[in-house]
């Protein structure tokens, strides 16, 4: 196992991401925060505080909830009110994209509704691409094998990513 990130370099990506969300959507008024269930919704809430305490921008957090492995074997879902989010500025959050798999799926679900924007945002990317996914905003690019994976702690005070 080998560390990627530190702790202090997880908090300075996340507060890095915010801002660079924070500078892309300045003319809304609001926007939705979708974090991915698990470390995305982790991520998503920290994005949102960072916006929040930087920001006069009214932000919408919700969780997207799916079978990462299948997520087509059950229904996807967003804890959000789809009505309210329609014309909205939506951001999609997960901690790593790999194959893009997980955020394709999750996308289906909101391109179900009109919106004005989707961003995505991942903290790691992978790039070992199987569907047309790609993060507007990345904490960090990595170049593995595609037996390798990164595994990332996020809900401790010490927060690690590591490749395994």
């Amino acid at each position: 196992m080998q560390e990627i990130l530190s702790n202090t370099e997880i908090n300075q990506k996340i507060n890095r991401l915010g801002h660079q969300l924070l500078e892309n959507c300045f003319e809304e008024k609001e926007i939705f925060i979708g974090g991915i269930i698990g470390n995305g919704a982790i991520l998503a809430k920290r994005i949102a505080d960072i916006i929040n305490a930087n920001s006069d921008l009214t932000v919408h957090l919700f969780e997207i909830q799916l079978n990462k492995n299948k997520p087509w074997s059950e229904k996807i879902t967003l804890t959000a009110d789809k009505q309210r989010m329609e014309n909205g500025y939506i951001v999609l959050v997960d901690d790593v994209l790999n194959s893009g798999k997980t955020m394709q799926y999750a996308l289906t679900e909101i391109l179900a509704f009109p919106t004005t924007a989707i961003k995505t945002i991942a903290l790691v990317d992978r790039k070992h691409r199987r569907f047309p996914i790609k993060a507007d905003f990345v904490g960090l690019s990595l170049s593995t094998t595609l037996k390798e994976r990164v595994e990332i702690e996020l809900s401790s005070d010490k927060q690690k990513a590591y490749l395994v």
